[in-house]
């Protein structure tokens, strides 16, 4: 049962305008930005962070940043992102076969070397004690520029925020996140959990 419940997308008109942007990541404006709308200087100042986080400024595509989301979401145990990611990294190009290898993303072929070295990042930038040392550092900066590690460190925290909204919120899933789970993460044994 969630700790409080979405409030519908007609509540602020403000927030129902900028959450328009979620239909192209998502379909749908997510339950998490709903629940925000209590206090909807949060809701639209997340929506434009995360406008601001997941656009593509250099060479991280928007697939990459989901994958790197979905990581981050991993790592931090939260199901309702992680279903959210892999449908959005789904809808911005990532095979099922990707978004499944992700967690064999040092071995797997279906990753370059600096899309590895970039999930390497986020693993470690998601850890509790954060675990970026100076051999990831090094790993990422031989293969992306300053402004590209800014951006994926925004994923990364961006979603650590998320997690812990989502998560404490027990935020109820919508049924295409819900279903993408199901489809996408059915090989790393997810469910909705307390996210039904």
């Amino acid at each position: 049962m969630p700790l409080l419940p979405p409030l519908s997308l007609d509540h602020d008109p403000e927030v129902k305008e900028l959450a328009s942007f979620f239909n192209q990541t998502l379909g749908f404006a997510p339950n998490s930005v709903l629940t925000m709308q209590r206090r909807p200087a949060i809701a639209k100042a997340f929506i434009e962070l995360n406008r601001a986080v997941m656009s593509n400024e250099g060479r991280v595509s928007s697939e990459l940043k989901r994958l790197m989301a979905l990581m981050t979401s991993a790592i931090n145990g939260c199901r309702y992102c992680q279903a959210h990611t892999a449908l959005a990294a789904q809808r911005f190009g990532a095979s099922k076969d990707r978004v499944e290898a992700v967690w064999e993303f040092r071995s797997s072929p279906l990753f370059s070397a600096a899309e590895r070295a970039a999930l390497e990042f986020s693993a470690a930038a998601a850890a509790v004690p954060n675990a970026v040392d100076d051999a990831i550092a090094a790993e990422l900066r031989a293969h992306w520029d300053e402004g590209e590690i800014v951006e994926m460190l925004a994923v990364v925290s961006m979603f650590g925020f998320l997690n812990r909204w989502n998560d404490s919120m027990a935020t109820p899933l919508e049924g295409p996140a819900a279903a993408a789970g199901a489809d996408l993460l059915e090989s790393c044994g997810w469910n909705a959990g307390k996210h039904r």
